[in-house]
């Protein structure tokens, strides 16, 4: 395993990443948040939610499949319970890269998609927000990182 800060600086290295568990109606639905961040840092980002056609405006995939020509990075925005499908669609397309979203409480991380995913040759950074690293930080997220960083919220190494 690696520190944390390693891990999501490679990851948000990549530019073309699916958020499951956008919402219809946003609001301040966390996964929506973080998809307008991604898109508005210059990432080719797709919203996935199967009972969604447009999200934030744009086309909204039912499923990670579903997206013309993949992506690098899947960022798991959904309950728990719907954690390990995705993760085993992310090894059924190759995908590596996988951000199971955590601030506070349970998020979407999931013991369970956690183990399928590394089983299977995958890197997880179980918990943390993407939004609390690199080029889609913000100050308020950085300030979290860090009080979170305390607890289990925020691992240390992935």
């Amino acid at each position: 395993m690696a520190a944390i800060a390693d891990v999501a600086s490679e990851f948000l290295s990549h530019r073309r990443v699916a958020i499951t568990g956008v919402s219809r109606s946003s609001n301040d639905h966390g996964a929506n948040f973080v998809y307008k961040r991604f898109k508005e840092r210059g990432y080719e980002v797709y919203p996935v939610n199967p009972n969604a056609k447009a999200v934030e405006g744009d086309v909204c995939y039912p499923d990670l499949k579903s997206i013309p020509g993949g992506v690098e990075l899947v960022i798991i925005g959904t309950r728990p319970e719907h954690a390990t499908q995705t993760m085993r669609e992310c090894g059924e397309l190759g995908i590596t890269r996988v951000w199971m979203h955590r601030a506070f409480g349970q998020g979407s991380c999931s013991p369970e998609a956690a183990v399928y995913g590394r089983n299977h040759g995958m890197t997880v950074i179980e918990g943390g927000c993407p939004l609390m690293f690199g080029p889609t930080a913000d100050v308020g997220h950085k300030v979290m990182r860090f009080f979170l960083s305390f607890g289990s919220a925020v691992p240390r190494e992935a």
